[in-house]
């Protein structure tokens, strides 16, 4: 059993909750906004800015759930044609990219939180920074998860 994999279980967990609490408040969001709008003419100013951040936690958080799921976007059939030390080594080079990919959105993304931490998100007052630290999380996230699925792959392969 790999080190990871108790750690990547509650995290796992942890992004399932605020990934699905945000689609729901981001469903509420929207229905309050709708109805604001159309019902009362009184549209308020905040929903675009929390939708934009709701948003920005659904697709990354999810990502990296997929991640962790084996659920992400692969070319299976071309995979599926090799033999079985091709399928592992082509299971190891995507996990490897997958890590390089999440190193680069985490350097990435912490530059631009550093260069916009003074700034702040029109009408909600929070530090732009906040939409740049939710991607570095979700690398982390990422990076852990094909961590584990590598050290797996290599557990199974000396066994």
């Amino acid at each position: 059993m790999s080190f990871l994999k108790r750690p990547n279980d509650f995290l796992f967990r942890v992004l399932t909750v605020v990934a699905s609490a945000s689609l729901a408040a981001l469903c509420l969001l929207v229905i309050y906004s709708v109805v604001m709008r159309y019902v009362f003419s009184d549209a308020p100013d905040f929903v675009e800015p929390i939708a934009l951040l709701l948003v920005i936690v659904i697709a990354m958080f999810g990502a990296a759930l997929k991640v962790r799921e084996r659920g992400h976007i692969g070319l299976d059939s071309l995979v599926n044609k090799l033999s079985e030390k091709g399928r592992t080594i082509a299971t190891g080079i995507q996990h490897v990219c997958l890590i390089a990919f999440a190193v680069a959105v985490f350097f990435g993304c912490m530059e631009m939180a550093i260069t916009t931490r003074e700034d702040r998100i029109p009408i909600l007052g929070l530090p732009e920074a906040l939409r740049y630290c939710i991607p570095v999380v979700a690398s982390i996230c990422i990076a852990l998860f094909s961590f584990e699925h590598l050290l797996a792959l290599f557990e199974k392969k000396h066994k």
